[in-house]
């Protein structure tokens, strides 16, 4: 599973993570290039297709998100309903509850965004939901974490603290830690629009708890920054640990600070082993694979 994006929803959900314990004013953010100009009642959509490879196998899925831009008191918001999913060239029904769901994003610190209960919506709309919620956060961190200006700017923000999706039954240990690295790569005024990169990258020292020794070694060209530890059945575990990056690709039209299109990739490099003991030391041979998700959102 690959969860650094969950880091993102906590930035939507609470601003002050990345302006600091008070927002700066607004006119900050009303004047940077980036900014998202907001009127009440636009209308936005966007297909997203994605592919996710592991162990040999392919699962290919779209869906459809539908928004609309509201405001209140906190601010503006754009609230979204997702439909139309496709799995493996399939179409797949949506229960009442999922069709139900609207998911709240923005691309200012507004108080209005609430994370979905994703305990309600059909699996294959965690994806989704979440990848959407990673191409936000980044841009809310490229507009306040640095001064992007012109092509070619660029800044380095340092997080690291470990974000965790244990579940405390099946997932035991569930951690990564991660810095991002933000570009902007091209500012075209003639076209009206600004693409940023944004790579999430393994920090010097990644912070993440390693539970054995065995689990120390680099799996790949950095330090391991990605770590599940869960439960394979009674008096088993499957241990995993490794390398997980993300690059996001977006592309913004300059007119109005909206996202135009965007692009993920998000490969795991992992090194896998089956346990008969929670401390992880009676532990099979390894197996090393790659996990790799690949995103792809554009505008309708």
């Amino acid at each position: 599973m690959t969860i650094s994006r969950f880091l993102l929803a906590a930035v939507l959900l609470n601003p002050s993570l990345i302006w600091g314990q008070q927002a700066p004013p607004a006119v900050a953010a009303e004047s940077h290039l980036l900014a998202r100009q907001y009127r009440e009642g636009e209308t936005l959509s966007y297909h997203m297709k994605a592919t996710n490879q592991r162990s040999g196998k392919t699962l290919a899925y779209e869906i459809q998100g539908d928004g609309v831009v509201k405001k209140n008191s906190d601010g503006f918001y754009e609230e979204f309903a997702w439909s139309n999913l496709i799995v493996d060239g399939h179409a797949v029904p949506l229960p009442v509850a999922s069709q139900g769901l609207r998911q709240m994003l923005s691309l200012e610190p507004t108080r209005n965004i609430q994370m979905p209960d994703l305990s309600k919506v059909h699996p294959m709309m965690i994806g989704p939901i979440t990848d959407m919620l990673t191409f936000y956060g980044d841009m809310l961190i490229a507009k306040t974490q640095g001064k992007l200006t012109r092509a070619g700017d660029h800044f380095y923000f340092k997080h690291g603290t470990p974000n965790s999706w244990a579940d405390g039954t099946y997932v035991t240990l569930g951690q990564d830690s991660i810095d991002f690295d933000v570009t902007l790569t091209e500012v075209d005024h003639g076209a009206k629009s600004a693409t940023v990169v944004v790579r999430h990258v393994p920090p010097p020292q990644p912070q993440i708890k390693i539970p054995a020794e065995w689990m120390r070694p680099p799996v790949a060209d950095t330090a391991n920054n990605w770590v599940e530890v869960s439960q394979a059945g009674p008096g088993k575990f499957s241990a995993q640990v490794g390398k997980e990056t993300f690059v996001a690709t977006i592309k913004l039209n300059l007119a109005d600070g909206r996202i135009v299109s965007a692009t993920l990739y998000n490969p795991v490099e992992v090194l896998a082993r089956e346990c008969s003991d929670p401390a992880l030391t009676a532990c099979g041979e390894p197996a090393r694979f790659q996990i790799l998700r690949q995103i792809e959102i554009s505008s309708r």
